[in-house]
């Protein structure tokens, strides 16, 4: 899909395992898709990475969820409706904010329509001149990390745990396996859908920035994800985190180490020099 205004790399599941390296005007872009090992249904999570104009990049993870019967269709229908959208801006001056904010509100009324339970979530990263901005629903997440390994940014899952994290009520580590971690109170498929739009944040050259789905979030704790991305080259560190996963959800870690078979969507940006 792509127009004069976008040029988009569509990752919809329709393969065990999907990735991609994308060297773009902004930075590279690493994309990783794999269906979870123990299941025989497709994957359920879809990414984007769309070009848009000459110095614009929007990037999305979308998690269908799980148990719903059409997790698949939504999650597929959300990133293509970004897409859609997006690719009918002008390529001169196209206004992403309200374009991506349209999009998603398209993308639930699309999903309600579908009319058999289904559900998703999705994380939207939108990057312009160094400039990055999250877009969120649901409990798929996007960081953003120095290469010291501070993190500079991470949104909130729409979930209890997330919010008891961000209040500080519970420990990042412990929330990984709390038997809550999967409860959502927003997700593109409800008529109470609502998008939580992050602060504008300038990225340091060797910055990273990920978006993942909770196939990620589930196996492994956030210092190794930070340690296993914060430098070396991009696509080393997708593949690690896609190792480092495998491990996990084989039930091949340590006993008091996370592991729960899912899905896994990883989408990893860093800028250009």
């Amino acid at each position: 899909m792509s127009s004069p205004a976008a040029q988009v790399r569509l990752y919809l599941g329709a393969r065990d395992a999907e990735s991609g390296e994308h060297s773009l005007p902004q930075g590279q872009v690493c994309v990783r898709s794999l269906r979870a090992p123990d299941k025989d249904t497709p994957n359920e999570d879809a990414a984007a990475v769309i070009q848009v104009g000459d110095g614009s990049l929007v990037l999305a993870v979308a998690d269908g969820v799980g148990g719903t019967p059409a997790g698949r269709e939504a999650s597929n229908a959300t990133v293509q409706t970004l897409c859609r959208v997006l690719a009918g801006l002008p390529a001169d001056t196209p206004q992403l904010r309200p374009a991506i904010l349209d999009a998603v509100e398209e993308a639930n009324k699309k999903v309600l329509g579908l009319a058999r339970g289904a559900a998703t979530t999705v994380v939207i990263a939108e990057l312009d001149a160094n400039r990055l901005r999250s877009y969120h629903v649901g409990d798929s997440e996007l960081v953003a990390v120095g290469q010291r390994g501070r993190i500079k940014h991470r949104i909130v899952p729409h979930s209890p745990t997330g919010f008891a994290v961000e209040a500080g009520l519970l420990d990042a580590d412990e929330a990984v396996q709390h038997d809550q971690r999967h409860v959502l109170f927003n997700v593109v498929g409800s008529p109470d859908m609502r998008v939580e739009v992050g602060p504008a944040l300038q990225l340091a050259i060797h910055d990273t920035v990920l978006l993942a789905s909770d196939g990620l979030f589930d196996n492994l704790f956030i210092d190794e994800i930070i340690d296993t991305i914060r430098s070396g080259p991009l696509g080393d560190a997708a593949d690690r985190l896609v190792e480092r996963v495998r491990v996990r959800m084989n039930g091949e870690g340590a006993a008091e180490e996370p592991c729960k078979p899912d899905d896994l969507t990883v989408v990893l940006f860093r800028g250009r020099r």
